[in-house]
């Protein structure tokens, strides 16, 4: 089993690329195509269900700049799935350069208890937490432009900007009363 290192590689010139990982693939390939329009920068897009990443492509991989986890919270087994790839990567990872998207937050069928699942998650790791709307072309579009902000940081194409500022400024915080009983 190998880690996945953010600084195993040289960054490339005026280039980013970004890891998005969804077990389900429903939001992951709009929300990469929307992001494959940008052109501010060179942008490469990989897509993956699961860590860890095959060992055979390892050589040609690019660094990754940004780690996306997509969950969706309609499904158990999103959570499961992102929860389990979690330990592939590198603790330098967590300093910047992993963020959480939550899909279908607003759905009826959502248990509170899977979303304060993902929150505790994001809270511990410190990592940000973003909530996206997969069902309009405005959410994916919105999506993108939270997304691509954060890669920018990540990436170093931000001067006087770090990736571990930019995490401090919108890791996931946890309410102090969110393991307390909901009497609603």
């Amino acid at each position: 089993m190998s880690l996945l290192k953010p600084f195993s590689k040289l960054p490339a010139l005026n280039t980013a690329t970004i890891l998005l990982v969804e077990s389900e693939e429903q939001f992951q390939q709009s929300l990469a195509d929307s992001l494959v329009k940008e052109t501010s920068v060179t942008l490469n897009v990989r897509l993956a269900k699961s860590l860890p990443l095959p060992k055979e492509n390892d050589e040609g991989r690019p660094r990754i700049d940004l780690v996306v986890f997509i969950i969706n919270l309609t499904s158990e087994l999103s959570f499961q799935s992102a929860e389990a790839s979690l330990k592939h990567l590198d603790p330098g990872y967590f300093l910047g350069k992993v963020c959480f998207m939550v899909i279908n937050a607003r759905s009826a069928s959502v248990p509170i208890e899977r979303l304060d699942a993902v929150r505790k998650l994001a809270a511990s790791l410190q990592c940000p937490l973003l909530f996206a709307e997969d069902q309009t072309p405005d959410g994916v579009t919105n999506a993108t432009e939270r997304l691509l902000t954060i890669l920018r940081v990540a990436a170093g194409l931000v001067p006087m900007a770090t990736a571990l500022y930019l995490s401090n400024l919108t890791r996931c915080t946890v309410p102090p009363d969110i393991d307390q009983p909901s009497f609603d």
